[in-house]
């Protein structure tokens, strides 16, 4: 009977250990470890991180490391680390965190505007996603995927169209530059493609004349007029005789894309170079910048009208003054020079 009682007391003691030790596993696996008050925080883990260095970066998001080491380790999670952005909500358990890491690489939203080259844009891209500027740029000017398409580095600025775009963090240069070639195939559908034809020009050339609509004008609403100028001087074989062109052109030269130039003189319009629309005929060899989709457009659903001309309008800022004939664009750039002397506007 003492024996009995003794083998009744020590399996007693044996169930509490259990006990002690079964709640402590599971608190260690399905408690709450998370530190933060807001509904969701953010983690972006670098290629190629260790198990310490993921403990490093989101320990400020923990109640208990050791914990989440402990759960980590033994559910094998330094044996398959990933790269990339990841959402841990609130009031998350070690299971659950180790399971988001492990297999949960949300997209971020990626976005630039218009560059004026392939540097300003690797740069810009490089705020946003885990590849370096080195990297993207060197992805960029590839010489296999350049010449694999044919074209030059300042060509492939077609490529970018500005916009918001849905990217993995952890996207390579490489990963970076395939996406946008196959958004640009995508952009130019079989309804884009027939308005260009009807046009008379390939797609490269509606951007290359879209880029410079969106450097003559900020003025979206405006942008058709611009184009459908420009159009009509292409139709009539006249130059177009574009500023943008030549104060790209004088930077391209002083490789100085820093330093703006708000007025063009009659001297740059002598510059030789083949961006230089003054001194050569139709549309430049490359694009001057990277048009966004709304300048595109213009050119695609360009006004139809009888304008040749346009300078800026000094009574309505950001807007310009649309003339048929010469002899009336005339009178208008008079008043616009007037203006620019008065403002003191020398370069």
């Amino acid at each position: 009977m003492y024996i009995k009682k003794i083998l009744i007391a020590a399996s007693a003691v044996g169930l509490v250990i259990l006990g002690v030790i079964s709640y402590a596993i599971y608190t260690t696996i399905f408690s709450p470890n998370t530190t933060f008050e807001t509904e969701k925080q953010s983690v972006y883990i670098l290629t190629g991180s260790s198990l310490q260095q993921v403990v490093d970066q989101i320990h400020p998001l923990l109640r208990n490391t050791e914990d989440f080491i402990t759960v980590a380790e033994k559910k094998g999670y330094q044996n398959s680390i990933r790269a990339g952005h990841f959402v841990l909500e609130k009031g998350m358990n070690n299971n659950k965190i180790v399971n988001t890491l492990r297999s949960r690489n949300v997209p971020i939203q990626v976005s630039f505007n218009n560059q004026h080259r392939l540097e300003e844009l690797s740069g810009r891209i490089a705020e946003q996603i885990e590849a370096d500027s080195i990297s993207l740029l060197s992805a960029m000017v590839d010489s296999t995927f350049l010449d694999s398409l044919q074209i030059t580095a300042l060509e492939s600025l077609k490529f970018y169209i500005p916009n918001t775009y849905e990217f993995y963090w952890n996207t390579s240069g490489e990963e970076f530059r395939d996406r946008m070639v196959n958004y640009y195939t995508e952009f130019w559908n079989t309804s884009r493609t027939k308005k260009a034809n009807a046009l008379n020009l390939t797609p490269t050339e509606v951007m290359s004349l879209a880029a410079i609509v969106q450097k003559e004008t900020a003025k979206v609403e405006e942008r058709p007029k611009v184009a459908g100028v420009y159009l009509n001087r292409l139709r009539i074989g006249m130059k177009l005789q574009a500023d943008p062109t030549v104060i790209f052109a004088i930077q391209n030269q002083n490789q100085d894309f820093e330093t703006p130039i708000k007025r063009v003189l009659y001297k740059d319009l002598d510059l030789d170079s083949p961006y230089n629309t003054y001194k050569n005929k139709g549309l430049p060899p490359g694009l001057i910048a990277m048009p966004d989709v709304s300048s595109i457009d213009a050119v695609l659903n360009a006004e139809s009208h009888d304008y040749l001309y346009f300078v800026a309008d000094t009574e309505n800022m950001g807007y310009h003054k649309f003339a048929k004939t010469y002899a009336q664009h005339n009178r208008n750039a008079r008043i616009y020079q007037n203006w620019v002397n008065e403002q003191k506007i020398y370069r």
